[in-house]
């Protein structure tokens, strides 16, 4: 199986990190999938794993020459869909960075590629497999705290000093688009409930000179049977911050509460009283991709999943511009 790699502004080592373990993959080329984008953290890690793949300037090239199988595209945000869409054209199963796109034009665009393929396609949403987020997503699955009915979220990260695509709108998409699409995602997958409206707001105060990039944001969302669900969203963790990111849920149920915070998964119950739980590790998410088109079981993280929840972050970015009410497709 051939894979190519177009980009390298995101979570491109998810990719590399599942290929260190596939001895049947053979990457057939890297290339950028923007102008301007830097790709040499991407070839310097895999020069040190040891892969020499061949470096275009021009990924359509790429794509005509090596055919690859699998293309993980994870460039400048708003291209995301463009690029996208050239690697189904070509028969081509898609890894894609999220959001995978940034204007619902270019989603319904995609979509309609991605039908038209017959190939399959998921999103980088990695915090899925993140031990902890999978392990309470088990414990809702299993009945342990009934069914779910007040679902809050957070996403708190450094700002640090941010390519220069971040600074535009056009380009980077927004902080709830990228941000937030990881709580968006964790609300929908642990409800199971379809969206119905969305207010939400955002802010570019405090950004450190990062032009038009919000560094707050909060949702709030309307979900069928009278689920509600919040995210908060924000670039304002310290520097001196122990760890990057502080990624938070809270989930309460008809029958008890789960919740993650700092890595640790507690329960409580009316049966048993307060646990911590030991988190399971799914795995690697390219690798549960590659399982998936070989046919041998299904990804936590499908195209239909991908292309809702990215409508989801569009609707809820066009309630923060427009502060007002957004109400949703049912």
């Amino acid at each position: 199986m051939k894979v190519a790699f177009i980009g390298a502004s995101g979570h491109w080592k998810y990719a590399v990190n599942g290929i260190k373990t596939e001895d049947e993959l053979q990457i057939c080329g890297v290339s950028p999938g923007s102008k301007g984008e830097d790709i040499s953290p991407l070839v310097h890690e895999l020069h040190k794993d040891g892969y020499a793949p061949p470096i275009f300037d021009d990924y359509t090239k790429m794509l005509n020459e090596q055919r690859p199988d699998v293309v993980v595209v994870d460039n400048f945000f708003s291209d995301h869909a463009h690029v996208g869409i050239a690697a189904l054209k070509r028969g081509a199963h898609l890894f894609i960075e999220k959001p995978i796109a940034t204007t619902l034009k270019d989603l319904e665009a995609l979509y309609r590629a991605y039908e038209e393929s017959g190939c399959h396609l998921a999103a980088m949403h990695g915090l899925r497999y993140a031990p902890a987020f999978y392990t309470a997503w088990s414990v809702i699955r299993s009945g342990d705290i009934g069914k779910p009915r007040l679902i809050h979220t957070q996403k708190s990260y450094r700002l640090g000093s941010r390519p220069p695509f971040f600074k535009h709108r056009h380009s980077y998409g927004g902080t709830i688009p990228w941000v937030g699409s990881h709580a968006i995602d964790w609300i929908y997958w642990f409800s199971t409930k379809r969206f119905r409206s969305v207010f939400a707001s955002h802010s570019r105060q405090g950004n450190q000179d990062h032009g038009e990039l919000e560094t707050t944001a909060l949702c709030h969302f309307t979900m069928e049977d009278g689920v509600f669900a919040s995210a908060s969203i924000d670039y304002l963790r310290p520097e001196t911050a122990p760890s990057h990111g502080d990624d938070r849920i809270r989930v309460a149920g008809t029958k008890g509460v789960v919740e993650v915070q700092n890595g640790d998964v507690h329960v409580i119950n009316g049966l048993e009283g307060v646990r911590k739980l030991e988190p399971k590790d799914p795995g690697n998410i390219f690798q549960d991709f590659l399982q998936h088109i070989r046919g041998q079981k299904e990804c936590l993280i499908g195209a239909e999943d991908s292309f809702y929840v990215t409508e989801i972050c569009l609707r809820a970015r066009q309630s923060a511009d427009e502060n007002r009410v957004v109400e949703l497709s049912r």
